[in-house]
């Protein structure tokens, strides 16, 4: 999946009126799948007007997948972008880094400002860790009960 069509995928996205949250391209299994979110939450519906918006458009486009699968983001929401950390500020979350800082590749701790590339995360123990956006690899937020 290049960048042209996850722009174009988020175009469409937006285009119906939702929220794009994340999209993950599992290659060798050629699933698509993509987190949708709206003010008042997703219901099964959503996901099918998307899903059946998309199968259409993407075979226009010339888009290859071998299957679709459109959800909400859940209780615990990928955060992808810049923006994703800057909404969620205060939330806990999970992260994995690409390469490791400080010999630690997860760290679980209270987002805080994400600021020109980087965020802070309050860890756990109370010490804080500058995270450069560029290197994380996965991140979703830790529901709270």
């Amino acid at each position: 999946m290049n960048k042209q069509h996850y722009d174009w995928i988020e175009k469409s996205v937006t285009g119906l009126g939702y929220e794009f949250v994340h999209l993950e391209w599992v290659g060798r299994s050629g699933l698509l799948r993509l987190y949708i979110d709206k003010p008042n939450g997703i219901a099964l519906e959503d996901c099918a007007l998307v899903s059946e918006h998309l199968s259409r458009a993407m075979l226009v486009e010339g888009i290859g997948y071998e299957r679709l699968e459109v959800s909400s983001p859940g209780l615990d929401r990928p955060l992808a972008r810049e923006r994703d950390f800057i909404k969620f500020a205060g939330e806990k979350a999970r992260i994995v880094l690409r390469v490791p800082q400080n010999g630690r590749k997860n760290f679980t701790g209270t987002l805080g400002a994400a600021v020109s590339g980087s965020l802070s995360l309050v860890l756990d123990d109370g010490e804080t860790a500058v995270i450069q956006l560029s290197n994380i690899d996965k991140a979703r937020l830790v529901p709270q009960l």
